[in-house]
């Protein structure tokens, strides 16, 4: 009982189960309104980039091409971006960096929903780039690794940890089951719902995804960031540190 205490008292707040939702639903919004909305480009998938990016090469179509690779390039600055942020800001006491990210990330959905159809390539490269530094950022749900803006991982993880329950009647991998199927099933609930209002907001549809991530700003304040705390599955070791990652 006082291992559960332990757990419930320590536990990341950007670890919890609740925020992976609101940032899950956030990213399948994003991914459904730039493929809606923006000229059929991924905001998140970047291999659905890569492969249209290639196409368009081969069949020498230059213009399609640099419309797809600008996302891929924009993507990984976001990754190099959050991952600077939060090394350089790990140590903050008032707003933990995570915080910030989506505060940044806020602010450039809201400039891109301000972008006429005409800026479709700039707002692509905007969501891109704030999609990276989403998923760079949180990256686990009780100390599982997941993916808050893309599928494939998640499903692998999901659907090795059924197997291993299946298997062994691990009651933590049925847990790890839940967390995995619940975030794609909240991520697809995301896409959905991007899908059906960009028929009616339009460019504007993107600013949905900043009230989301705002409540995950204010979900994060509710329960501050002191220590990690790792458990095994068989919740006999437990290791805190101090350092935020």
């Amino acid at each position: 009982m006082a291992s559960a205490n332990i757990r419930r008292k320590n536990l990341q707040m950007s670890d919890a189960f609740i925020l992976s939702l609101v940032i899950s639903f956030s990213g399948g919004l994003q991914d459904a309104y730039t493929y809606m909305v923006r000229g059929h480009v991924f905001a998140n998938a970047q291999t659905g980039n890569v492969v249209l990016m290639s196409t368009g090469l081969m069949s020498g179509d230059a213009e399609s091409a640099f419309k797809y690779l600008l996302p891929i390039l924009f993507f990984a600055i976001g990754v190099f971006t959050a991952e600077n942020i939060g090394y350089r800001f790990r140590n903050g006491r008032r707003l933990h960096w995570r915080q910030g990210i989506l505060l940044l990330e806020i602010l450039i959905m809201f400039i891109a929903g301000l972008m006429p159809a005409e800026m479709n390539t700039a707002a692509n490269v905007l969501i891109s780039m704030a999609c990276a530094m989403q998923v760079q950022s949180f990256r686990k749900v009780h100390g599982n690794s997941y993916a808050s803006t893309m599928c494939i991982g998640n499903l692998r993880s999901g659907t090795a940890a059924l197997s291993a329950f299946i298997r062994d009647r691990d009651r933590q991998e049925l847990k790890r089951v839940k967390y995995y199927f619940g975030v794609i099933a909240i991520f697809a609930l995301g896409a959905g719902t991007g899908s059906l209002l960009s028929g009616v907001f339009y460019e504007r549809t993107i600013w949905l995804s900043c009230l989301i991530l705002f409540a995950g700003v204010l979900l994060m304040a509710v329960r501050p960031e002191d220590n990690e705390i790792y458990i095994n599955r068989n919740d006999n070791e437990m290791k805190s540190i101090n350092e935020r990652k």
